[in-house]
């Protein structure tokens, strides 16, 4: 068993590799590749991630505001990075930086269309998202013909992909409305295209999308979750490697008697003579409240371990009873064979949420 020291994530850049790859041989070898590595590439380190994808030749970086891709620039990335939701006070910024907008609405085009213009841009590379169901971000089908108009006869910017996204690409229920989306997408794509002077790559599909509508990959895909290790489908996660792993260790372990109780609120009243171990990790490192309660539990020496009690700002409290271990001893929270998809469903959410949940407080510990 390994001794730690301290509450790390361990960044495994080999399962990156392992999984670019997956998601490349699932795809026509001409078909262009964006990984998504926003909010601290889903939780890990966003510029080792991106050395490690810039070294596999990956085709675009896609990240949500313009801080992020900012961090980017500044860590020597040159690859070309899509923001996929910039906001006005920050277009001087972006483009200073050469990052590359989606342009969603007609207030954001319109916006952006007069920064360049001060900026005295030529051609200024832009991404143009539709909404085509989400109902999130995006311009509607019908508001092409005005696209086309406010940018007649300028030449600030151009074109460079046109996208959109899909809303349930996980569940097969909802297969008819996916494709419905996607063939609303291709309707719009065509409509626009066929009145600009050059083609835009087209893009639309997620993790899941490329699993399950290989069809509709069009130029280029996107991939976040995937890259990290999960696909949200079991077949596929057990291809798939995950990239973080979660380890803290026992601070402390204490021999509880019956009725006595454990943290705050005395939320665990013990039923027998019970051993604890408390951990240096809390909601503060993104364990929320809603993993406590004998809900979730951890790995010390590959046996499962309750969370018990409410969770604290820098301490969980674990069962480990029936374990035979000791303080300095590592417990791994999720990752490796521990998926953190197991970990999230117990608390009744998903993988993303605890991926991207973990502090930038918790050390980073990367692995070739």
């Amino acid at each position: 068993m390994g001794r730690i020291g301290e509450t790390t994530l361990e960044i495994d850049l080999s399962a990156l590799e392992h999984n670019f790859d997956h998601f490349k041989s699932r795809l026509d070898p001409q078909t262009k590749f964006l990984a998504v590595v926003k909010a601290f590439a889903y939780g890990s380190d966003m510029v080792s991630i991106a050395k490690k994808l810039e070294a596999l030749k990956v085709d675009y970086f896609a990240v949500a505001y313009v801080r992020e891709g900012v961090l980017l620039r500044d860590a020597g990335i040159k690859t070309p990075i899509l923001v996929l939701h910039p906001q006005v006070i920050n277009f001087g910024e972006l483009i200073d930086r050469c990052l590359e907008p989606s342009l969603y609405s007609p207030r954001i085009l319109r916006d952006f269309l007069q920064v360049a213009k001060e900026k005295a841009q030529h051609k200024y590379p832009v991404h143009l998202k539709f909404n085509t169901g989400l109902n999130r971000l995006g311009f509607w089908e019908n508001d092409v013909n005005h696209i086309l108009k406010v940018l007649d006869g300028r030449d600030e910017l151009e074109i460079v992909s046109v996208f959109s996204h899909l809303a349930a690409s996980e569940d097969e229920n909802e297969r008819a409305f996916s494709l419905q989306q996607i063939d609303t997408f291709k309707k719009i794509s065509t409509a626009l295209t066929q009145k600009l002077s050059h083609r835009p790559v087209r893009h639309m599909l997620n993790t899941s999308g490329i699993i399950n509508y290989p069809e509709a990959q069009f130029e280029m895909v996107r991939s976040g979750i995937g890259l990290y290790g999960y696909g949200n489908h079991h077949e596929i996660d057990e291809i798939l490697k995950p990239v973080a792993t979660l380890k803290t260790v026992i601070s402390q372990m204490h021999k509880i008697e019956p009725d006595e109780s454990v943290g705050y609120n005395r939320a665990f009243k013990s039923d027998g003579h019970r051993i604890t171990a408390t951990l240096p990790i809390g909601h503060a490192d993104g364990i929320g409240r809603q993993y406590g309660g004998d809900k979730t539990h951890v790995f010390v020496k590959g046996k499962r371990a309750p969370i018990i009690g409410n969770v604290c700002m820098d301490m969980i409290m674990i069962d480990v009873t029936d374990i035979d271990c000791e303080e300095g001893d590592e417990v791994v929270i999720f990752g490796g064979n521990h998926s953190a998809e197991e970990f999230a469903s117990s608390a009744h959410t998903i993988s993303y949420e605890i991926l991207t949940a973990i502090s930038q407080r918790v050390k980073r510990l990367i692995i070739p």
